[in-house]
């Protein structure tokens, strides 16, 4: 059972929600979101951990934004967890990046790119930090016990493991939620990320796109396959976004797929 900001992750307890923007626009914008996340979870009585990134490193264009980089980025995530209260979760790239961004994330997250990466995932652990390893598209369930096991063998067993679709073949991914199953039968807690597994990578010249539309019926598969928790992209207006708009949800959105998850959950006697 994994213990976050007094909140338990595991079977039988109430379902984490990992949400924010993809990556930070501005500082008012990511305070903006947080707020309203806030009191959306409060509404639902759902544990919201705010996610956002500082530096979006695996973009597909040499062109395309990245983020402020890691010392606004995390004054500005200490900023919004300070003021509107909320825990924060945010990716490391690199082994450098780990101890900074511990003074400041309650998870440290492994992106999907870097999930075998066995210095980067000693490195979080070490921290003492709760632990999201995002399933790379080229990785099997099975795998991620081995890219789980540096971490617990690293002294920290805090590991979420974080499904987001596998490749098919060029541009586009497909979910098997089986993948939950396996993951949970293998003792690990599991998350789903609903709108990565929507992208459609590097499918629109320099930059991914997605298919927003098929959000709610994966995030409601997942919800009866029996995650933990759900990882979601939301942006005020998912058109403007910077990063991964086409995926990304509404706060609405967000609200009834939330409310289709928990219902499910609720009948399948998950909580």
């Amino acid at each position: 059972m994994i213990q976050l900001c007094g909140h338990s992750i595991g079977p039988k307890q109430r379902l984490m929600l990992f949400a924010g923007p993809d990556v930070i626009e501005s500082a008012d914008m990511v305070r903006r979101h947080a707020q309203r996340l806030k009191q959306l979870c409060e509404k639902l009585c759902v544990p919201l951990v705010f996610k956002c990134s500082f530096d979006k490193a695996n973009r597909t264009s040499a062109h395309a934004y990245r983020g402020p980089g890691i010392e606004e980025g995390l004054r500005i995530l200490k900023a919004v967890k300070d003021e509107v209260g909320v825990p924060i979760l945010t990716d490391v790239h690199e082994t450098w990046q780990v101890p900074l961004v511990a003074e400041v994330a309650d998870v440290l997250q492994v992106p999907a790119f870097l999930c075998r990466q066995t210095d980067l995932i000693v490195a979080v652990a070490k921290t003492g930090k709760v632990v999201n390893l995002k399933k790379g598209q080229f990785v099997s369930p099975k795998d991620m016990w081995q890219a789980a096991q540096k971490a617990v063998q690293a002294g920290n067993a805090q590991v979420i493991v974080t499904e987001r679709g596998a490749s098919f073949g060029y541009g586009n991914l497909v979910v098997d939620m089986r993948s939950l199953a396996i993951l949970k039968q293998l003792g690990l807690a599991t998350c789903f990320d609903a709108t990565h597994s929507v992208q459609l990578p590097s499918a629109e010249g320099g930059k991914s796109g997605g298919e927003r539309a098929f959000v709610a019926v994966l995030a409601r598969a997942a919800a009866a396959a029996g995650m933990d928790a759900l990882f979601a992209e939301v942006h005020e207006t998912p058109e403007t976004a910077l990063c991964d708009g086409p995926c990304s949800l509404t706060f609405e959105m967000l609200e009834e797929v939330l409310g289709d998850v928990l219902a499910i959950r609720k009948a399948l006697r998950y909580e």
